[in-house]
């Protein structure tokens, strides 16, 4: 007995193979009998109405063959009935079940109503007992309060005829009937909700499935981010470092040989480093790269060599330092560095050629870091020419860590970027397990 929905709905609907995979983990036999039945599932989704004819056939020929042979008056209380009735009957007890999926209300109470034709004529046909298919369908697809008023419909023709033909006690012919509607009412019942929970089971996996993948976009953006700040803030800041040493050296190579000589040098270096550092950076990009070069993240520690650079490209620095960096992680020193970094960067690039800067960096003793960067450059022009990708890349790093970033022209002329990072509270010693 077939368990999918009226073919009215869902005969052109695609099998869903994916149900197969429910009872992976099953034993072998388990997991070769729900195969078998997925196939039968899916065969009758394609093609719902052969297995109705194939159904109804066989019950209709078997209703014809008792009427024929005389069968039904071993238990007729009335073996007088008309042919003509008898033969309506038996047509009118198993033909309806061709439509049972698509109106089981409808077969029902047509079928019910030659029941009661046939319990109160005491024919008595075997055939009534088809109803309980149509019941199940009920069961399986409609309301419970539309099973109460089926079940009802089912057991009033044998509540007719236990009245109608008295046999000893009233409860003879009427409980084996009640257990019966019953049963299949359960049966119905049963197989409806294994059929909703296997469901439910399914669009959890698929909702999991989704959510899974999900994520790993959402991991995968936030790696392309972060990849792509980290390119921005190496290649940016080597090439406005070649681009100041190769200006600075076109301009001296007239006057001064060897200074263009230094600045071809200071190029060559910062170019080997760029690319160095491009390198590593694509080998994690790389699906198997189980060589790629690891490098530690810059730190406070490589100020000094940073600030070199952007002096040796022609932008004078001076350098601030209050306090001791004893207690800043890895990441707040990271985000320090890249800031400092992208602050120069950009007056390298828009404050002019002579303009200067000063760094100023405060180190508090609960672990925050406060970084002033100004510059006496052209005041009011923006970050990156006005793309903001610089600015964004900072704002986006200092949000990681709670902190404030604050960036615009000054009164005075020149820019000015100001980072305050709150200090990461520390983790909480584990305590030593008592004896």
């Amino acid at each position: 007995m077939t368990t999918e929905p009226q073919p009215g709905s869902t005969s052109t609907n695609a099998p869903d193979h994916s149900a197969q995979e429910w009872s992976a983990g099953a034993p072998p036999l388990t997991q070769h009998i729900q195969r078998i039945l997925q196939r039968i599932r899916d065969f009758d989704r394609r093609h719902p109405l052969v297995w109705d004819l194939l159904f109804t056939a066989f019950f209709v020929i078997a209703a014809l063959i008792d009427y024929g042979s005389g069968g039904w008056t071993t238990i007729a209380k009335n073996s007088k009935v008309p042919a003509a009735l008898m033969l309506s009957m038996t047509l009118g007890l198993s033909l309806p079940l061709l439509w049972r999926r698509r109106a089981p209300m409808a077969v029902l109470s047509f079928m019910s109503a030659v029941a009661l034709v046939n319990c109160l004529t005491g024919a008595m046909l075997q055939a009534a007992l088809l109803m309980l298919f149509v019941l199940f369908n009920v069961a399986l697809h409609k309301p419970l309060k539309t099973l109460w008023w089926a079940s009802a419909l089912v057991l009033l023709p044998f509540a007719a005829g236990s009245i109608r033909y008295p046999d000893g006690a009233w409860d003879r012919d009427l409980v084996p009937a009640f257990w019966s509607i019953a049963l299949v009412a359960l049966l119905g019942i049963a197989v409806r909700t294994r059929r909703d929970y296997t469901s439910s089971l399914m669009e959890r996996a698929q909702q999991l499935e989704v959510e899974r993948d999900q994520q790993a976009q959402l991991a995968a953006a936030a790696e392309r981010t972060r990849i792509a700040r980290e390119m921005h803030d190496i290649i940016g800041h080597n090439l406005s470092v070649i681009t100041g040493l190769a200006d600075g050296g076109s301009y001296a190579a007239a006057k001064s040989p060897e200074r263009a000589a230094q600045a071809l040098t200071a190029i060559g270096t910062t170019s080997r480093q760029a690319l160095a550092e491009l390198r590593r950076l694509l080998d994690v990009l790389r699906e198997q790269a189980p060589t790629a070069e690891l490098a530690p993240q810059p730190s406070l520690t490589d100020l000094d060599h940073l600030i070199d650079g952007v002096r040796s490209a022609g932008l004078p620095v001076r350098v601030k330092t209050q306090g001791r960096a004893a207690r800043i992680p890895a990441g707040t020193q990271l985000t320090v560095y890249r800031v400092i970094q992208e602050a120069l960067t950009n007056t390298l690039k828009h404050a002019g050629p002579d303009a200067t800067s000063q760094v100023s960096i405060s180190y508090e003793d609960e672990g925050a870091v406060t970084v002033t960067v100004t510059d006496t450059g052209r005041g009011g022009t923006a970050p990156d020419g006005g793309s903001g990708r610089g600015l964004t890349g900072m704002r986006e790093r200092t949000a990681l860590y709670e902190g404030t970033l604050e960036a615009g022209p000054l009164p005075t002329g020149g820019w000015q970027v100001h980072l305050r990072l709150p200090a990461v509270p520390a983790l909480p010693e584990p305590k030593e397990a008592t004896p």
